[in-house]
């Protein structure tokens, strides 16, 4: 079954019945430009309509117990483990990532739910000595309410769960808008949550073309109490500035421009392996995709050959190929930035050592590329790529790469190869990072706490901190015991 039609027969839209426009929008396959579906371009009207459905719902949702809305969670999991295939066939489709990274994609996604199914049972309070005996004091947490969510396109079955499941199982509703290129998949989750038996209302999806309107609706409306977004650092402080006359509590999910060091310590064949992976996947298309490879001047040579031949091994093309690494890139938006980041470093000194073009087969497709004669003075350095050109610096010592690493606005992840364990600890502190993996190229989990600091956000995904950030801490103090 092709993947149009697998999204036709997940998507019964019946989830949107409460919603109509006569407005609509496409969406296709970056790799082919085969029209993938027509969906209702929702705007404020339509989000102001899905807010007082949640909100309406949201009373009865926080009053069912923790054991029931659990249970819920682990049958929508259940689902989604259930329809991997079909999910990671709409997935590679809309997106254009290779089917095996889609299927991993749909599997973390349902991770996040079995995760809160569990942690839904696990919203402890606290008791606290009183100052006198005749007083009693504790805190219970409360849901916050209705949340308003915003996914991007780059992850658009990971990310919807990784934000819906933690607010449903600390008791909260959700408005969420899916990333426009990328709706397809978020609406087949979404139809399969109404058959775990969600009540009407608990979870609703807004499909919009330009997400402006909807996100400023998202942020002015009094119903909704908090706002988690995912996204750009640019749209991150837009809302952070539409929330602020509410003073909105918000979770921003940001940009970074991710540090790879390789210390002369290292092994260099591991480091290779996991900057392949740290680089490449999804087409480089990730916030945690290291932007700048850090290799110290006694390794610099054989990781930068051993790395380039890895790297011209890796073919670009349609992500239903089994024999394809790279997919394509979403949109001629990305393309341009590529071509603008290579020929900045290239007049300044850099070498092209492999790609450096876009593909013969057209479309949004780039040859997976390595530069090398690096400098920080490259726009490259600073600014985020969002896809996969791998450019190598030099470094001599900790002290000088440190201070590179940490010399960004941004403070996402950051990842780095030691045997020597004083200079794991010390570099691994001294890195202004949320996120550092110490000798791996990958280290996202349901398990940890996601998120960065800096301009890279506020807040944390995933581990049991992420149930904290959805809920209210109430303190109660009872008199007259």
């Amino acid at each position: 079954m092709k993947a149009r039609e697998k999204f036709a027969s997940l998507d019964k839209c019946s989830y949107l019945g409460h919603l109509s426009t006569d407005r609509s929008f496409d969406v296709f396959n970056p790799s082919t430009g085969e029209l993938l579906a027509t969906l209702p371009d929702m705007g404020p009207a339509e989000t102001r309509a899905a807010i007082d459905r949640a909100y309406a719902a949201q009373a009865g949702w926080s009053a069912m117990t923790a054991r029931d809305r659990s249970d819920m969670l682990w049958r929508w999991h259940q689902l989604i483990v259930t329809h991997t295939d079909d999910l990671a066939s709409i997935l590679t489709a809309e997106m254009g990532k290779p089917l095996g990274e889609a299927r991993s994609e749909v599997s973390h996604a349902a991770a996040y739910l079995q995760w809160y199914a569990e942690e839904a049972n696990r919203n402890y309070g606290e008791t606290i000595s009183a100052p006198s005996t005749d007083r009693r004091m504790l805190v219970i947490k409360q849901p916050i309410g209705v949340i308003g969510a915003i996914t991007p396109w780059n992850f658009p079955a990971s990310m919807v769960a990784r934000k819906i499941s933690p607010a449903l199982a600390a008791g909260c509703v959700i408005v969420l808008k899916p990333g426009e290129q990328t709706p397809l998949v978020a609406g087949a989750m979404f139809a399969l949550a109404q058959e775990a038996g969600f009540p009407e209302g608990v979870v609703n999806l807004i499909y919009a073309s330009e997400g402006g309107a909807v996100g400023s609706e998202l942020c002015s409306n009094l119903k909704v109490r908090k706002i988690s977004f995912t996204g750009s650092t640019e749209v991150g402080r837009l809302v952070m500035r539409q929330c602020s006359d509410q003073v909105k509590k918000v979770s921003l999910e940001l940009g970074g421009n991710a540090p790879f060091i390789v210390f002369d310590d290292a092994d260099v064949d591991a480091a290779v392996d996991g900057a392949i992976q740290a680089k490449f996947r999804n087409a480089g298309q990730t916030c945690v995709s290291t932007n700048r490879l850090y290799v110290q001047a006694g390794v610099h040579d054989e990781f930068a050959e051993k790395f380039t031949e890895r790297v011209r091994g890796l073919s670009a093309g349609n992500g239903f190929n089994p024999e394809v690494a790279v997919g394509p890139l979403i949109d001629t938006h990305e393309l341009a930035k590529i071509d603008a980041h290579i020929a900045g470093s290239v007049e300044k000194g850099g070498r092209i050592r492999c790609g450096g073009r876009r593909s013969r087969i057209g479309g949004t497709f780039f040859v997976p590329t390595v530069l090398t004669s690096m400098s920080a003075a490259m726009r490259i350095a600073q600014e985020e790529t969002f896809g996969h050109v791998a450019p190598i610096f030099r470094f001599e010592n900790a002290e000088q790469v440190v201070r590179e690493a940490n010399d960004t606005i941004y403070g996402l992840a950051a990842y780095f190869y030691s045997s020597n364990l004083k200079r794991i600890w010390r570099v691994a502190e001294a890195l202004e990072y949320g996120m550092v993996g110490i000798n791996t190229g990958r280290m996202s989990s349901e398990a940890a706490p996601f998120g960065g600091i800096k301009q890279s956000g506020i807040g944390r995904e995933g581990s049991r901190h992420g149930l904290e950030d959805y809920l209210e801490m109430k303190y109660v103090c009872m008199g007259g015991i």
